[in-house]
């Protein structure tokens, strides 16, 4: 049987986006190979994040990103502004009636998502 053990994003700087990602998801950062390689591990996430060092990112849009969901009762706006105030990229809201999300960008580049509760 296969099972889903880690999702990882490539990135210039492990150690640096590991530490963000840690903190936006309030997980902690459980191995890290001299900076070359990070594992974040996170309470509400099944699955651990890696991060991986890569000599320049790639280029155009990320082909897998992290869908996230924010909770019933979190206000979508505070949400919006904490993320940016972070350090996230916000690049609008996007969908249709009934649902929607907000697509950023995390300090390295990598495009994520955080849906309305469903």
């Amino acid at each position: 049987m296969i099972s889903l053990g880690m999702i990882t994003l490539d990135t210039e700087s492990p150690r640096t986006l590991a530490a963000w990602w840690a903190e936006r998801l309030g997980g902690e950062i459980v191995m890290d190979a001299d900076g070359w390689f990070c594992v974040v591990n996170t309470p509400n996430i099944p699955v651990a994040l890696g991060f991986q060092k890569v000599e320049e990112p790639t280029p155009g849009k990320n082909r897998l990103h992290l869908d996230l969901n924010r909770s019933a009762d979190s206000n979508r706006e505070e949400l919006v502004s904490e993320w940016v105030a972070a350090g996230a990229t916000h690049l609008g809201q996007r969908g249709e009636a009934g649902f929607s999300w907000d697509t950023f960008t995390d300090p390295g580049g990598n495009e994520f998502c955080i849906g309305d509760p469903h």
